[in-house]
């Protein structure tokens, strides 16, 4: 598997988490054996996800911050999950491992194939302003 079908596969952990409204540590582990099982891009997967779950409302304060006329509740779910995840990476995962250039350039090509046809351009605009401040 590469880094990118995992990203996606993170990508859809999120969506299901925050429809669902469950966080646990069963559901994330029941969620990653069944799609990534014990492939090398397990490890990332696991550490993008704990970024993710350990500071939930930090990134969401920092979307809803870079967000101009938009509330967190208003957005798409989907480029919501995408935001999420981008955002994680790009803070709290190393710099080395995930340049926030690329984790914006992921975020863009997962708008593409899961949102609608303005979902890329907005989640690089609010990305971009994170990736600045």
């Amino acid at each position: 598997m590469k880094r990118t079908e995992a990203r996606e596969y993170l990508m859809q952990l999120i969506f299901e988490m925050q429809a669902q409204k469950d966080l646990s540590e069963y559901a994330i582990r029941s969620f990653a054996d069944d799609t990534v099982g014990e492939d090398p891009e397990r490890e990332y997967f696991d550490r993008a996800c704990a970024a993710y779950t350990e500071h939930k409302e930090e990134i969401d304060a920092m979307i809803e911050g870079a967000l101009k006329g938009w509330k967190l509740r208003r957005l798409p779910r989907v480029d919501l999950a995408i935001l999420r995840l981008a955002v994680a990476e790009m803070k709290y995962l190393d710099e080395a491992d995930v340049p926030d250039a690329a984790a914006i350039n992921e975020a863009i090509e997962l708008a593409k194939k899961y949102g609608d046809e303005d979902s890329a351009r907005f989640i690089n605009g609010v990305l971009g302003t994170i990736s600045r401040s």
